[in-house]
């Protein structure tokens, strides 16, 4: 039919029909769908369970929080609890600022002089002077022995 009618172009009804004058006086609702009472009976049950279950956990807080109050409190030498410490070695509580401040003291000890042991005379150097002196004087060798000069 048209685009204005009454099917699109699959044979399908597109508008509800009109049922205005249909009338039954007798039925106001239909009884058999859902049931009111049914519905009521279970709403007053869950608010009834729900007081009841609000309640119990109420009377037990306030069970636990006396039996709290019953126990002995620890003496004015004992350590308090924020005071108690696990002993050595602790677990890592910020691994990123531990290795960020290890890496700048690193870099520290890297830029600058410093003794390493005094009583032996081990310093350390700046790196670029360190590979500066190495090329200057050369890596560090064995004297050659004569079995390896004739091989």
């Amino acid at each position: 039919m048209t685009r204005n009618g009454r099917h699109n172009g699959n044979g399908h009804k597109t508008e509800t029909p009109d049922v205005s004058h249909i009338r039954n006086v007798e039925v106001t609702h239909e009884t058999s769908d859902i049931s009111v009472k049914g519905v009521m009976m279970f709403v007053i049950v869950l608010s009834v369970s729900i007081a009841i279950v609000s309640g119990g956990v109420w009377i037990m807080f306030r069970y636990f929080n006396a039996e709290e109050a019953k126990e002995p409190q620890p003496g004015p030498m004992a350590l308090q609890k924020n005071e108690r410490l696990p002993p050595e070695p602790r677990l890592q509580t910020n691994p990123r600022a531990d290795l960020r401040e290890l890496r700048e003291s690193e870099e520290k000890r890297l830029d600058s002089y410093g003794w390493v042991d005094r009583n032996a005379g081990i310093v350390h150097i700046p790196i670029e002077d360190a590979i500066k002196l190495t090329l200057q004087r050369g890596l560090p060798s064995r004297p050659a022995t004569e079995q390896q000069v004739v091989k």
